[in-house]
């Protein structure tokens, strides 16, 4: 038996070492979709938000392209294969997406217009209690009230735009949450038989608005998450991540800051789709600008892909199987 665990032990050391000699020679053009990837686009926003990283091999990276003419496909292929080597993370994960959503609001509740968007709290207790304590308290100082499932909505987004009665636009940023753990409600809400079908952002949605009240108070209490906001004038612009740059739609990710840098160029290859109506597979490169709450693990990612109604639909049905890999500076 010892004898036997020993060399599973071996064959499973060789096998690491192997795997590790294959990745070294890896290049970007072996990458799944590599030769189908908008190169240009890419470059593009990587030239955008480069300056965020702090290694010191990816700012002469990021001062060679922002120094670069505007390149045409071939040339930014031919400069990322310059550039960089892929070194791929281990394991399969998962890919979701989000958007930035705008919502109705009020400046003063109305209506169905009646949970408050509420700004960080001075106080440690007030900002680390629980969803249900701190929704029964009341909201002097409520930035703007809007529909509780809406609001549920914007703190699983992170941001989002808010269009007044009168035409005004604000952007709602995030500002803090009171650190509870994160809990997808969809899971529950179907093992309950509250949706039948797919789970999606969507059937949430319907389900929370048809049920508005004490109901769709109960299930949204499941995740103890809570999100506090700042508001500040919508420039037309996109929302700014934890790195604090602009967001670029379909280039940006949100990944666990433990394993993943601000900056840091990643090849997302995801297929396998859960929900139904879902697009087969995602293959691009997208830079690490944002965290999120539920997005923990080395091959974990959420992958930004805009504002309104368009963009929602499609990260609603975003959940796939994940590869990852790192884009290394040579």
């Amino acid at each position: 038996m010892k004898l036997r665990a020993v060399g599973a032990a071996l064959a499973a050391a060789m096998a690491a070492v192997a795997a590790g000699a294959q990745a070294q020679g890896l290049a970007l053009a072996d990458l799944p979709g590599w030769a189908e990837e908008d190169h240009a686009g890419a470059l593009r926003a990587f030239r955008q938000t480069c300056a965020v990283a702090r290694q010191p091999a990816m700012a002469r990276v990021c001062a060679a392209a922002r120094a670069a003419p505007r390149l045409d496909e071939a040339a930014a292929r031919a400069f990322f294969e310059a550039n960089f080597r892929p070194d791929p993370e281990t394991g399969q994960g998962v890919l979701t997406a989000y958007f930035a959503p705008e919502y109705e609001a009020r400046r003063q509740p109305a209506g169905p217009f009646t949970a408050p968007v509420r700004p960080r709290p001075a106080g440690r207790e007030d900002a680390t209690a629980d969803r249900a304590a701190i929704e029964d308290r009341p909201a002097p100082d409520a930035l703007a009230w809007m529909r509780p499932e809406d609001l549920f909505l914007l703190q699983v987004q992170g941001s989002g735009t808010l269009r007044f009665a009168d035409g005004r636009r604000m952007k709602a940023l995030y500002a803090a949450t009171n650190g509870r753990p994160y809990l997808a409600i969809g899971g529950p809400m179907k093992r309950r038989g509250l949706i039948e079908g797919e789970v999606s952002a969507q059937s949430i949605h319907a389900w929370l608005a048809a049920h508005r009240g004490p109901e769709a108070d109960a299930v949204m209490r499941l995740n103890g998450r809570y999100s506090f906001f700042r508001l500040a004038p919508d420039d037309g612009g996109p929302p700014a991540g934890s790195a604090h740059v602009p967001l670029p739609a379909g280039r940006a990710l949100a990944v666990d800051p433990g394993f993943h840098a601000m900056g840091e160029l990643l090849w997302i290859d995801a297929d396998r789709p859960v929900i139904a109506g879902a697009k087969p597979r995602y293959r691009r490169l997208a830079v690490a600008l944002d965290t999120g709450g539920a997005i923990r693990g080395p091959v974990r990612a959420d992958l930004y892909l805009g504002e309104g109604p368009a963009a929602g639909a499609e990260a609603g049905r975003v959940r796939h199987r994940l590869r990852l890999y790192r884009l290394v500076p040579k």
